[in-house]
């Protein structure tokens, strides 16, 4: 018997994820403008966080044609990928950093989002791509143009634990220099795994220990506004120590 032809809502569907994974790379390429270029100082961290402010004229005067406005002075990027599964609670941790209250009920991210939050000493880019099967597949497109991987687990879904692990070190083998924070989320739920447990289904004790890995628990919704959170707090801190 003959194979049987693809359907046209199959070849459309196909169609539509390629030129999906394409439209994501070009608008992570524009949204971030600078190459890749990585600073390991592992000297003192700065652990403070201070927003980026302009210089302020205490009069302002006009000025020639012939005169220059003065440049403002711009702060280095840093740029960090925040991946897992869908309802892993990428986007709320986004939310949290911005200041933002999380959405109710499970909203699930089909593309991407991106919040740039500026400190003393330079802006980081918080990229996440959602986290469905569809788009899984243009992760490691984005792996090499980032400092830093944050890969966010559901610490209570058993279920598809195999499957994150899997993503996880398929990122890993793309990239053995890229310093990654495992976020072991909604650890405030009554059936969410032990940190022990999720290293071992995780498969992190087998990860090389010269690699930077880091395995945190959180539970990123907040109690209160901002970085209000305990753990959003130690997730930040951790990634300006890796960024700095």
């Amino acid at each position: 018997m003959a194979p049987r032809p693809l359907g046209p809502l199959v070849l459309a569907l196909g169609g539509a994820a390629a030129v999906l994974g394409s439209v994501l790379f070009i608008l992570w390429k524009a949204y971030s403008s600078r190459g890749r270029e990585r600073r390991w100082d592992r000297g003192e961290a700065w652990w403070g966080v201070e927003p980026a402010r302009l210089p302020e004229w205490d009069e302002w005067e006009p000025q020639d044609e012939e005169d220059e406005e003065p440049a403002l002075e711009e702060l280095e990027q840093r740029e960090v990928l925040v991946l897992g599964l869908d309802g892993s609670g990428k986007s709320t941790f986004l939310r949290v950093l911005s200041g933002k209250p999380p959405l109710e009920g499970h909203v699930p991210t089909w593309g991407f989002n991106s919040v740039r939050l500026p400190t003393k000493d330079f802006e980081v880019d918080l990229l996440e791509i959602g986290g469905s099967q569809n788009l899984r597949f243009y992760w490691k497109e984005f792996v090499n143009e980032v400092d830093v991987l944050v890969f966010m687990v559901d610490s209570a879904d058993r279920l598809r634990l195999p499957w994150a692990r899997q993503e996880l070190h398929k990122l890993l083998d793309k990239d053995p220099d890229l310093p990654v924070v495992v976020v072991a989320n909604k650890q405030d739920l009554s059936e969410a795994m032990s940190m022990v447990e999720l290293q071992q289904e995780l498969g992190l004790q087998a990860i090389d220990s010269q690699r930077e890995v880091f395995l945190l628990a959180a539970s990123v919704a907040p109690a209160g506004p901002g970085f209000e959170n305990p753990g959003t707090v130690h997730i930040w801190r951790l990634l300006l120590e890796l960024l700095s």
